[in-house]
């Protein structure tokens, strides 16, 4: 059974998108309840048992790190966000390493209706168990955000395009799902249609 004081799991949110399917607004602007729908996202994840959390920005990042700053840790921009997903990921190694976490949570930052009771599970999961990789599944459905061990940094490094880690959980014996009752970890905001019919 791992130990776990000696294990240290940061967070970090990915909002270096485009939008390009919800219009001209960014989308991670737009608010929910009154509130930038990135910052809800990052509060999620700040008032879970997370050690840190850290945002990837890169597009209108000067307005994302405003909406950011006073939530999150540290902010950290991706001058190379229109190469995709992958970029981003890459920075999220980066910060692990730097902060020498042994485990990283990728929060997504169009994601806003995840529960902090699901990150304190993933978290959880990986701190009493030897899966190196864990994954909310809700009604079968496989979500997001996904927690990966320091086993897999190199090979999240390597991703390239808008590929995210998928590849590699999908096709590992340390992946764990755990099944959760928060229909918000497959609920994710990429046009304004999204928006409106889960505010309505």
């Amino acid at each position: 059974m791992p130990d776990e004081r000696d294990r240290t799991v940061g967070g970090v949110v990915l909002a270096a998108g485009t939008s390009a399917r919800y219009g001209a607004e960014n989308k991670l602007l737009a608010p929910i309840s009154g509130v930038p729908m990135v910052r809800v996202v990052a509060e999620t994840a700040v008032e879970s048992t997370l050690e840190e959390v850290v945002a990837v920005v890169g597009h209108q990042n000067e307005a994302l790190s405003d909406a950011l700053s006073a939530t999150v840790d540290a902010v950290r921009y991706n001058g190379r966000y229109p190469d995709g997903q992958s970029e981003s990921v890459r920075h999220g190694v980066a910060i692990a390493r730097q902060h020498d976490w042994d485990a990283i949570v990728f929060v997504l930052g169009d994601m806003p209706f995840v529960e902090t009771a699901t990150l304190d599970l993933l978290e959880g999961t990986y701190q009493s168990s030897t899966a190196s990789i864990v994954v909310p599944r809700y009604d079968g459905r496989r979500g997001n955000p996904v927690l990966f061990g320091r086993q897999h940094f190199e090979q999240l490094a390597s991703l390239s395009g808008d590929r995210g880690g998928r590849e590699i959980l999908l096709n590992h014996e340390g992946t764990r799902f755990v099944d959760v009752d928060d229909s918000g970890v497959v609920e994710d905001i990429d046009t304004r249609q999204d928006r409106a019919a889960h505010i309505e």
